[in-house]
């Protein structure tokens, strides 16, 4: 390596090879740990330092703008023309782009100005087209829309009937998206939808966009949807006569566990095949974990067969082997899990350096009673965001209207409240007579007023009042201060701070607390139509701006999604039961995302990993008998220990591979433990486990095995359907209360 810069040094020869491809298509498959950031920002300094490509043909695209801010921050450190990069996330792209065309061509109808629209916004919308359904029916069909919008599906879309069972849909989307469009705004579906239509359709654009963009990279390719692949597809073209432009993803195909929200591990998996010529490089080298972690989780992922394979190499030396620890209820392992933060912290462990993580948010409940009587500090990751709560949404309304007069949701919102008599039936005359306003609500409730009764004549001037002052104030360029002191006069002059503070004296609340936040946030754009409109674009894109500082002092409380791109010293993972991680239904592609969401969860263990599974846990208010996690049985023999050299729940209960029967307690009176009923003989080569075969279960009762699948350590694992309809698996090998059915 005599000629490499000095910048380059410090990579691995693999993260080297990365770095200085040129030509095709490259696709860096990066493990965890592997040091995939550092890869891709040292990747865009060396194209603009070494072959002096223009920084601004360079567009990079990620998922958060955290990431994004990173991105940048590191690659400009490197090379301070990479400032002029143009690195944003998917959606934020999708809005500067649209800013750019917005009033032209087929987007001739879109405000340069426009307002992006949250859940709430879209459920709003359709409410008020539908108001027959209640709005639990039409945030229902929101999320059917934006699903619809992930997969990159029109209203009028053949594929739409084949991926949403419900015929209603096609009619819901095309009125939906009508009205969205009498709005002049987007919601997030249209920040890939539509950037996509115009490359598609405005051969002008398309040809100009690609000639703008030569350099393409992604990362975190493997939570890309299959809009924003249609998007890349686009973008990555080629024009007559020229070459495409270079395109490099960054991905783990092992770390994909955004499926709920459209995500396809597919166009990971794919991409050297739709990208013909693609050169993978993988990154295997992790510089996080020790290997004895690492091992756990490779041989649970490999159980996957969607996988590009990999296996991770610990440049770390030493680490001891991970541990679990099989208890008897939920109740045990909150204190297990407070008896480990303690003897760490004790030994000298900040607080910050443990995470304890779970499956779904309602098992935190028991950490969050039992730590503060045990004086142990936490902050919990995924509660009520500050962006989504009422007061803030109300003054975001208010913002919104101030910015965008034919914003129907923004305007519905605020414009009685609070209270200034403004009725539901002088909210519908105004909004039908926007029609013959070009969709104008400001103006039709100027036009309006006088054809209004009561208080509702004096209330709508008054609010149009308000909406004009302000916006006044803000056109007045030479007017000192920032957006924060627009915002401020503006929930009190409204009403809106008076409105608030009168719910914190009778609730108890913060309310007005938090309007003073908003006020903060605020105060960092000027006060002018651009400084506002990037105000609400960078909250509707990044709605975790204020999250808890990561710098507290404090055990974290966590989703197992939730833990994305953390790491930390100490992980305990818990859950670890059948039916509850993974869910009793979960088969086949379901069944390896939470596979792979178990991965996840184990590399962000930097020194030490514990596991814990419960024999009995409270779930919807009834006590249940578990199974360890089958995901457990998939660990190699000898990569795990113990804790207390107790290997089973007891009584002959859950027995893990490897394991010895072991006495335990604290089985609820009447569980009626009956154990080793199956019978030993019965797991010997699976013979009597066979589909078809009546069993009984003491629980569920009389039912037929349907389907009976080999595991490598746990002997059959049977499906079996139950009279009632129910239909449950059983590891035949740790299964107690199921038995073959007498003749």
């Amino acid at each position: 390596m005599g000629g490499t810069a000095k910048y380059l040094e410090s990579l691995n020869p693999e993260q080297l090879d990365a770095v200085r491809h040129e030509g095709g298509p490259l696709l860096i498959l990066a493990g965890a740990g592997s040091g995939k950031t550092r890869v891709i920002t040292t990747k865009i300094a060396w194209l603009v330092r070494e072959r002096a490509v223009e920084p601004e043909s360079i567009l990079a695209v990620t998922f958060t703008n955290k990431a994004a801010r990173e991105m940048r921050e590191r690659a400009a450190a490197l090379e301070p023309l990479c400032d002029r990069a143009v690195i944003r996330t998917f959606h934020s792209f999708g809005a500067w782009f649209l800013r750019r065309n917005a009033g032209t061509g087929i987007l001739d109808y879109l405000s340069r100005n426009f307002v992006i629209y949250d859940d709430d916004d879209q459920t709003t919308l359709l409410h008020g087209a539908f108001p027959q359904f209640s709005r639990k029916e039409c945030s229902g069909m929101a999320q059917s829309i934006s699903r619809a919008k992930d997969y990159g599906l029109e209203p009028d879309s053949n594929d739409l009937s084949r991926v949403f069972a419900d015929p209603a849909l096609r009619r819901a989307y095309a009125t939906y998206e009508e009205r969205l469009r009498g709005t002049r705004n987007v919601d997030f579906g249209d920040l890939i939808r539509l950037p996509a239509l115009v490359l598609r359709h405005d051969a002008a654009v398309r040809r100009r966009t690609r000639q703008r963009f030569r350099v393409i990279l992604v990362d975190e390719y493997q939570d890309s949807n299959v809009a924003q692949f249609e998007l890349l597809a686009l973008l990555a073209g080629a024009e007559p006569g020229d070459k495409p432009p270079y395109l490099c993803v960054v991905g783990d195909d092992d770390q994909s566990i955004y499926r709920f929200r459209g995500a396809e591990v597919r166009n990971i998996l794919s991409f050297p095949e739709r990208f013909p010529g693609t050169s993978v490089v993988k990154l295997e080298r992790n510089y996080r974990s020790y290997q004895s972690i690492l091992d756990v989780a490779g041989d649970v992922v490999s159980h996957n067969t969607g996988r590009l394979g990999k296996e991770l190499r610990a440049e770390r030396v030493g680490g001891e082997l991970p541990r679990i620890a099989l208890l008897q209820d939920q109740d045990e392992e909150v204190r297990c899990c407070a008896r480990i933060c303690l003897e760490r912290h004790q030994a000298g462990a900040r607080w910050g350096d443990m995470a304890i993580l779970y499956r779904t948010n309602a098992q935190s409940l028991g950490f969050e009673k039992e730590f503060p009587r045990l004086s142990i500090p936490y902050r919990l990751v995924g509660a009520l965001r500050f962006y989504e709560r009422e007061e803030v949404k109300d003054t975001l309304a208010y913002l919104a209207v101030l910015l965008n007069d034919h914003d129907e949701v923004a305007w519905k919102r605020v414009v009685n409240k609070p209270s200034r008599g403004v009725g539901d039936t002088s909210v519908e005359a105004i909004s039908a007579a926007a029609a013959s306003h070009g969709g104008n609500l400001l103006d039709a409730s100027e036009a309006e007023a006088d054809s209004l009764r009561g208080r509702a004549k004096g209330g709508i001037r008054e609010f149009v009042g308000i909406i004009k002052e302000f916006r006044d104030l803000m056109a007045k360029v030479e007017a000192e201060g920032s957006l924060g002191d627009i915002v401020e006069r503006l929930v009190r002059q409204t009403g809106l701070l008076e409105y608030h503070r009168s719910q914190d004296e009778t609730a108890g609340t913060q309310k007005a607390a938090n309007l003073e936040e908003l006020v903060n946030a605020a105060s960092l754009y000027p006060r002018t139509s651009d400084g506002l409109a990037d105000f609400l674009e960078t909250i509707e894109l990044d709605r975790s701006l204020m999250t808890e500082s990561g710098e507290t002092d404090a055990v974290t409380l966590i989703t197992m999604h939730n833990t994305k791109g953390l790491e930390f010293p100490v992980v305990i993972v818990t859950g670890l039961e059948q039916g509850l991680f993974p869910r009793d239904d979960d088969e086949g592609e379901e069944l390896e995302e939470q596979r792979r969401l178990f991965y996840v969860a184990i590399t962000r263990a930097k020194n030490e990993l514990w596991l814990t599974a419960c024999r009995w846990r409270r779930l919807h208010g009834r006590l249940f008998e578990t199974l360890p996690s089958r995901f457990l049985s998939e660990i190699g023999s000898g990569k795990i220990r113990f804790e207390d050299g107790k290997r089973s729940f007891g009584d002959g209960q859950a027995r893990l591979p490897g394991a010895s029967y072991a006495r335990g307690g604290g089985i609820p009176p009447g569980a009626g433990v009956a154990a080793g009923r199956t019978g030993s003989k019965a797991d010997e080569a699976g013979k009597i486990w066979r589909a078809g075969q009546a069993v009984y279960h003491e629980d569920y009762g009389s039912g037929v095995i349907i389907m009976v699948k080999p595991t490598p350590n746990s002997g059959p694992l049977v499906v079996v359907r139950f009279e009632t309809g129910k239909q449950a698996q059983f590891f035949t090998k740790f299964s107690t209360k199921l038995e073959v059915a007498k003749d």
